[in-house]
């Protein structure tokens, strides 16, 4: 899902690259160089991330279709190449749990996330990953919806008990860089933001991080009270909205849909996630 913006600008801009490399090279160069590419990247997917948190939300409640499923679930890219794959679900506590995933030989990407219902001050999660040939942008976070600068108590309460795993992580991936000003206020004290090369044991560790992110985020869930004050679901309801709309507004991760599947399509897909959502907020499911 850094800040997401960050994370597709990258996308976006390390694609522009990509290209321009494979571009710039003489023919024999070139080719060698792609059946390397190829080799690299169509051999990782992230399936089995996605395969995970479901199977493991499933161990924890009962997941259903949203009504986004019925519109989105797969096709297939202009160029005929490129997969896309989208799932979205509901529970009784989670709002909405939706991946979507691109898949083809220069590039693999999986944006994954999960919202639980506003009766509840669950954090976000958060998982934004993009791996090239050459390499990884990574962000996995749950997400806070309440500002922990500025909310200390929300901070202890779904944070200090997960310190530990986010130092365990922060010794294994480097900080990506710096951050804006704007987007510190969605990321957590335990954010996983870096930038690797490609290679098999950096993905093993990125995966451990996704299952001990995602199953944390899980118990969260399981342990959540459900908030009887009408002004509480009212604010998370706002917050989540906040965060959806710094995601809509920042997102150029749009261009890279537009050029995948038309621009017809991806403005359908992004407006009705948008839709879906503000709609749900204000019916408070």
């Amino acid at each position: 899902m850094h800040s997401s913006s960050l994370l597709c600008s990258s996308l976006s801009l390390k694609s522009q690259l990509l290209t321009s490399f494979i571009t710039s090279t003489n023919d024999n160069c070139r080719s060698q160089k792609i059946k390397h590419h190829v080799f690299q990247v169509s051999a990782f997917s992230y399936q089995k991330f996605i395969h995970f948190a479901i199977n493991e939300t499933k161990s924890h409640t009962a997941l259903v279709p949203s009504p986004l499923q019925e519109n989105f679930s797969s096709m297939t890219a202009i160029d005929g190449r490129t997969e896309l794959k989208m799932l979205s679900f509901q529970a009784p506590k989670i709002r909405l749990l939706r991946s979507l995933s691109i898949e083809n030989e220069a590039m693999q990407v999986l944006d994954f996330a999960a919202f639980a219902r506003p009766e509840f001050d669950v954090p976000i999660f958060c998982a934004n990953f993009f791996t090239a040939a050459s390499m990884n942008i990574i962000v996995l976070d749950l997400n806070p919806l309440h500002n922990v600068i500025d909310r200390s108590d929300y901070k202890e309460k779904y944070y200090e008990s997960l310190l530990p795993v986010g130092l365990k992580y922060a010794e294994l991936f480097p900080w990506g860089g710096k951050l804006t000003s704007e987007s510190l206020q969605f990321f957590s004290p335990i954010v996983i933001w870096t930038k690797f090369t490609k290679s098999q044991y950096r993905h093993d560790d990125l995966y451990s991080a996704f299952v001990d992110y995602y199953k944390a985020w899980l118990q969260l869930v399981d342990l959540a009270v459900e908030e009887k004050d009408v002004s509480h679901i009212i604010c998370n309801c706002e917050a989540q909205h906040k965060y959806l709309t710094w995601r809509a507004e920042k997102d150029p991760g749009h261009g890279v849909l537009k050029r995948l599947i038309g621009e017809s399509l991806a403005k359908e897909a992004k407006d009705s996630w948008i839709t879906f959502q503000n709609t749900a907020a204000m019916m408070g499911i």
